[in-house]
């Protein structure tokens, strides 16, 4: 009787450095959880929205310029973008960055449906690889009276997150509701997407 055959040894292809285009201690932690090794860059972009420009196409066009300003510097990985813009009846609002714009921005979401427009990209700028996606989060806020708005605004300090408030932490106190298919969108990388972006760049994952 012959001796079974080896068992095959072919090596996977060499993976792809991950980078992640964002300083964003959400987005990082968020990453994280996917158990891959990835470094972090900062990409040099202006925010700035253009005339006219919708919530949905500002943060495309931010997250896909992000990961191509970082590509440009580290152009054998596979990098990330992302970008979140609060929709609020197609007016964008952004990060609030103080305490009184905090205010204004919760007031005026008090009652109201927000769309929370997550985007994201991932490029490769040896392979010619770029691809984007979009998840929608659909919020409704409660009616907030201004004492609400203060004691939630002292609490958490919400001034680096778009629309105010943070839906991982007590901010989830000021909504009735949050629909969406991508339970990490809203806090600021689409976890499920991300996945299926880096598996269609070839990045092995489970």
């Amino acid at each position: 009787m012959s001796a079974p055959a080896p068992a095959s040894s072919v090596s996977p292809p060499p993976q792809r450095r991950l980078v992640l285009g964002s300083t964003s201690r959400y987005r990082r932690e968020l990453l994280s959880r996917l158990g891959l090794p990835f470094e972090v860059a900062a990409p040099d972009v202006d925010e700035t929205p253009l005339p006219g420009e919708a919530p949905a196409a500002l943060a495309q066009r931010l997250a896909l310029a992000k990961a191509r300003a970082v590509a440009a510097q580290h152009p054998d990985a596979l990098v990330i973008g992302s970008d979140q813009v609060a929709d609020l009846h197609g007016e964008p609002l952004g990060k609030p960055g103080t305490h009184e714009r905090a205010v204004a921005q919760l007031r005026r979401m008090s009652g109201q449906t927000v769309l929370f427009q997550t985007a994201l990209a991932v490029v490769c700028a040896d392979s010619g690889f770029a691809q984007t996606d979009l998840a929608v989060v659909r919020v409704v806020f409660r009616d907030l009276d201004d004492a609400a708005i203060e004691r939630y605004l002292r609490a958490e300090q919400p001034y680096d997150c778009a629309g105010s408030a943070k839906s991982e932490g007590l901010g989830i106190a000021l909504l009735e509701r949050i629909d969406n298919d991508d339970p990490t969108a809203l806090i600021g990388l689409p976890l499920i997407r991300t996945a299926r972006l880096l598996r269609a760049a070839g990045r092995v994952l489970p």
